[in-house]
């Protein structure tokens, strides 16, 4: 297995879920919804999150673009959708990341006085909703061909995703200490920065995309 393709495949991917998920900034809303509870029953929703977190991601990295294809969606279209979905879910964290966090503090209000709150609302729709479903479908329509780069790109997306799955367990677990060092301002500053890589890595699927639709054209002339 050639590490280069791999280390590019993990880099790429987990650029792309942090910038969606958004750990640090979302670790502040759950410190928030979650302070009526326990030490010991906050450190086991934050580790259940990021088991279920993991899931949801790694299934929709691997299954989403093939349900998709099973009803007719060509993987050429599959990547310009994505990749122009991304693109603009990453534009809208540049212009305005206090709407993400408005619309993210009123799905984890749900948390608040229910017992399992884990799954749903923590996990879905609050951590892994449908941007980061739609992000990871994208990402895993982006799969090369052949045995060897499918091979680098299988374990570099995929340990992408435990990775990230790990970080919004311990951003959870820390979310007091996250209070006190990051603040809001520092959060929104980071949104910002992270989501311009979102939009970088959205307009680059878009692009692979098309060159797939119009390779074909290209060829019969």
């Amino acid at each position: 297995m050639d590490s280069i393709p791999a280390a590019q495949s993990f880099l790429l991917a987990l650029s792309a879920l942090f910038s969606i998920v958004n750990p640090l900034g979302s670790a502040l809303i759950f410190s928030q919804v979650t302070a009526d509870r326990s030490h010991a029953e906050r450190l086991n929703i934050a580790r259940r999150i990021g088991v279920y977190s993991a899931l949801v991601m790694l299934g929709a990295l691997w299954g989403g673009a093939y349900i998709l294809a099973f009803f007719g969606v060509s993987l050429a279209a599959l990547r310009i959708a994505g990749g122009i979905y991304v693109a603009s879910r990453a534009w809208s964290l540049l212009q305005a990341p206090e709407t993400t966090e408005e619309r993210k503090q009123e799905q984890a209000s749900h948390a608040e006085g229910a017992e399992d709150v884990a799954f749903f609302p923590l996990t879905i729709p609050f951590t892994t909703g449908p941007g980061t479903i739609a992000v990871a479908i994208a990402l895993g329509s982006n799969l090369p061909a052949g045995e060897r780069g499918f091979l680098s790109f299988f374990v570099g997306a995929s340990a992408a995703a435990l990775v990230m799955a790990l970080v919004v367990w311990l951003a959870y677990a820390s979310a007091d200490r996250l209070v006190g060092l990051l603040g809001q301002a520092r959060s929104r500053v980071l949104t910002r920065l992270t989501a311009f890589l979102l939009l970088c890595i959205g307009t680059e699927i878009a692009v692979n995309g098309v060159t797939d639709a119009l390779r074909p054209l290209m060829a019969g002339r």
